[in-house]
């Protein structure tokens, strides 16, 4: 999996092919990544990146003909690459994307946009694709490009060091991850949960998965509708309804 960033700035980028399991991942030579520079394909002898925009308007954007040789040079060297473009506008990244993305194993090749984004015509005739992580605007399109990297380079084996490792993440059941604990077992006067300590493979799965259905329940409802529960999930989550309900009866 080779991951190509374009950007004005390259050593931001940088530290993230450096570090951490993306660091390691690169040196094993399980992903690789690349910076290109795309100040360095400006003519001009100020490096200009940016103009005005056509009809005014505030800000300015990024020029088409750097941005179109830096492309180039990045399917020159990965011919069967997509062409992602970074933008809100785009269409939302989540965890299913990420999932194919990495079993594609297709290179991509990231447009960082600067500014107050890039030139129409390199839109419409050079990227294949635009992707956006959120509903809201940053200064640029490298931090949004490090978030697809990371996450997709996490489900690629060996990435995290193990086959399962990533197996219970949030999302992958369209469920929210379940509640994690280590030592000491008595924090504060907060224990961890006696279940979690007995030993007992069964009963701890099974406390995983309540606990995963309830973080759910609270926090993203909206995974529920979207993908409803299924049997076992509905009756624990009927058994919690009929709780609470005497509760406040009682109250």
């Amino acid at each position: 999996m080779k991951f190509t960033v374009l950007t004005l700035f390259p050593e931001l980028v940088q530290a993230f092919f450096d570090h951490g399991i993306i660091g390691r991942a690169i040196r094993q030579h399980l992903i690789a990544g690349h910076t290109i520079q795309i100040r360095e394909f400006a003519t001009d002898r100020h490096h200009t990146v940016d103009d005005r925009p056509y009809g005014g308007g505030c800000g300015m954007i990024m020029k088409p003909e750097p941005l179109a040789q830096a492309i180039a040079l990045a399917k020159k060297q990965t011919p069967l690459a997509t062409v992602v473009h970074m933008t809100p506008q785009g269409e939302p990244f989540h965890q299913q994307m990420a999932l194919d993305l990495a079993r594609s194993e297709t290179a991509l090749i990231f447009v960082c946009g600067r500014y107050e984004g890039i030139d129409e015509r390199i839109i419409t005739g050079y990227v294949d694709r635009e992707i956006s992580v959120g509903d809201y605007v940053m200064t640029g399109g490298e931090l949004a490009s490090m978030v697809i990297m990371d996450a997709v380079s996490r489900l690629i084996p060996g990435v995290l060091g193990g086959e399962d490792s990533c197996a219970s993440d949030s999302f992958m059941d369209h469920r929210l991850e379940h509640a994690q604990y280590t030592r000491p077992e008595s924090f504060m006067g907060d224990r961890v949960p006696e279940v979690l300590l007995s030993g007992d493979h069964g009963r701890i799965e099974k406390w995983r998965s309540r606990s995963s259905l309830a973080r759910t329940f609270i926090n993203r409802p909206d995974l529920l509708t979207d993908h409803p529960p299924d049997p076992e999930e509905a009756a624990l989550l009927e058994h919690w309804y009929r709780e609470l309900k005497t509760l406040l009866h009682r109250k």
